[in-house]
């Protein structure tokens, strides 16, 4: 009898520590509102909600809800109210400024029954920035709820305070509304939203099959670790590489390892593109004609590096440093690399400017450049120089492609339209200092088989250096360095264009043709192409 009251009493201990375990660990939430008629009316693009939403995620707040109202006084002070009660942090954005229509202040202290007055540290910071007095309308962003607090942050990177508050009432966090405001005041303040007891633990998989096809064992899944574990799938129309993303978040480490461990069991096996069987010849190299016989087989769990831009230095000096001297991939990697520093050592940053049209060649080559310069110059945050020449009839694919790009590595493009000579001739007057042009031109182009790596343009042409880091690459080689890297390229690509110019003079490569099992008429991969001497069989 006393053994069975000490087994009850032991396992009732068991279960109360459990319990106030797990009252401890607060959970941390916020709701996020945001306010402008411009945001209602379409004008503005909302940004603010996806970045705060993501970091909040990893500081362990969960966001319940994201509310979008106008410019009405009533609306902000019950939206405020409401959210106030409900979650541990509100934070607001727009609506703050010297307009009329800037309400969010007056909407905020209405809804604690509070009111505006000028706050005197603002009045003075006002005074300070813009020489503004009591009677500007730039004074109106000193006008705070009259209980607000005031915090500055500081800037992780300097150390140095904030030059201008984040005004807080109660819970409720007023941020601007400019992105790069909002984004910049967020980073020096988020220690004031983080969760102390939250450890979330996520790992993402990134499947080459449609989202119906992997229904079953999601489901499967999910029905086994949903306890513990949150199963997202994600479907990505665009990408080159995966088709669903699946991301499982826990705060249990073990319980997320052995979900994503029985995800990857259930899923085909994987196929990995990067990976294909190759055969050389001499310094060509192609995919083995027995893989492209046929459409490439389904693909399942992809090897997927999400960040490609950001480990652009690490992987690619990692790829030079490990190859071997029998390595034609590697040591024509290699020798890109030193084309590139050398051109570095010769020219500063303002007076070279990289070749880029979108296609695969000058994608692989923009890379290979980012990564030199990352390296050589790890604080480097200016914009590097592009030259962009358009054709006649670009592809829309092409165009946005190239913007795209122009965003992802941060390129200062110099936009030029007609026959290249012209378009160099414009370049050299329109900007005397630049002296060198970096090209995605191999030895297999036309007219080119007689380049070397530093190469003066022609006597009669604008006077340029051209430095050429691929002319030894072959086709497959610009292949297997994009996808080995995971690199966004241009979607016609994976439509069976191999070779990109106008829409008047390119179609899909007929060698890339086969009949699907419903009968449908499809084009293969650029990626797959075995000869790489028919690389230019899509172009008039």
């Amino acid at each position: 009898m006393e053994r069975a009251v000490r087994r009850t009493t032991t396992l009732f201990k068991h279960v109360v520590c459990r319990l106030s375990m797990q009252m401890s660990l607060r959970e941390y939430t916020a709701g996020i509102i945001v306010i402008g008629d411009e945001i209602l009316k379409g004008q503005t693009t909302d940004t603010n909600s996806h970045f705060l939403c993501k970091h909040l995620f990893t500081l362990g707040v969960k966001v319940k809800k994201i509310s979008v109202i106008g410019d009405d006084l009533e609306v902000i002070a019950k939206e405020v109210s409401e959210f106030s009660s409900k979650y541990t942090h509100v934070i607001t954005s727009g609506g703050i400024g010297p307009t009329h229509d800037d309400k969010t202040f007056e909407g905020v202290a209405k809804a604690f029954g509070d009111v505006i007055c000028p706050h005197p540290e603002i009045v003075e910071l006002c005074k300070q920035f813009w020489g503004a007095n009591l009677s500007s309308p730039k004074m109106k962003l000193a006008m705070i709820p009259k209980s607000a607090r005031l915090e500055y942050g500081v800037n992780k990177k300097t150390g140095e305070k904030n030059k201008f508050p984040l005004v807080v009432v109660n819970n409720v966090y007023i941020f601007p509304g400019v992105p790069s405001l909002m984004e910049r005041s967020f980073i020096a303040l988020e220690d004031l939203f983080k969760n102390p007891d939250a450890h979330f633990y996520t790992e993402e998989i990134y499947v080459q099959q449609d989202e119906v096809s992997i229904a079953p064992i999601l489901n499967e899944v999910d029905e086994e670790f949903k306890v513990d574990v949150t199963l997202g799938s994600y479907p990505d129309f665009h990408n080159n590489y995966y088709k669903v993303k699946l991301m499982l978040e826990s705060s249990n480490p073990e319980q997320i390892t052995k979900a994503a461990t029985a995800l990857k069991n259930k899923l085909p096996n994987v196929t990995k593109p990067s990976k294909l069987p190759i055969k050389e010849s001499g310094c060509r190299m192609w995919v083995s004609e027995s893989w492209v016989s046929e459409p490439p087989p389904p693909k399942s769990i992809v090897n997927y590096d999400s960040q490609p831009i950001v480990n652009a230095a690490e992987r690619v000096y990692k790829l030079v440093e490990s190859c071997s001297s029998d390595d034609v991939y590697g040591n024509n990697v290699q020798k890109a690399v030193s084309v590139l520093e050398e051109c570095l050592q010769k020219y500063s940053l303002d007076e070279i400017c990289i070749g880029f049209n979108g296609g695969k060649d000058c994608t692989a080559l923009l890379h290979l450049y980012h990564a030199v310069v990352k390296r050589k110059y790890p604080g480097h945050q200016g914009k590097l120089k592009a030259l962009y020449i358009k054709s006649k009839l670009p592809f829309p694919e092409v165009e946005k492609f190239t913007q795209i790009s122009r965003d992802k590595y941060h390129l200062e493009m110099l936009h030029f339209e007609g026959r290249i000579k012209d378009s160099l001739g414009q370049l050299k007057a329109n900007h005397p200092n630049i002296k060198a042009v970096i090209m995605g031109t191999r030895l297999t182009d036309p007219y080119s088989s007689h380049l070397e790596a530093f190469s003066m343009t022609d006597a009669d042409w604008p006077q340029f250096m051209r430095v050429n880091p691929v002319l030894h690459w072959s086709y497959s080689h610009v292949w297997k360095f994009l996808r080995d890297l995971c690199l966004p390229y241009c979607s016609l690509y994976d439509r069976g264009y191999t070779s990109l110019g106008s829409m008047n003079n390119t179609h899909p490569n007929p060698l890339l043709q086969y009949v699907d099992e419903h009968g449908v008429l499809k084009y293969r991969p650029a990626y797959t192409l075995s000869d790489p001497t028919k690389e230019r069989d899509g172009r008039n």
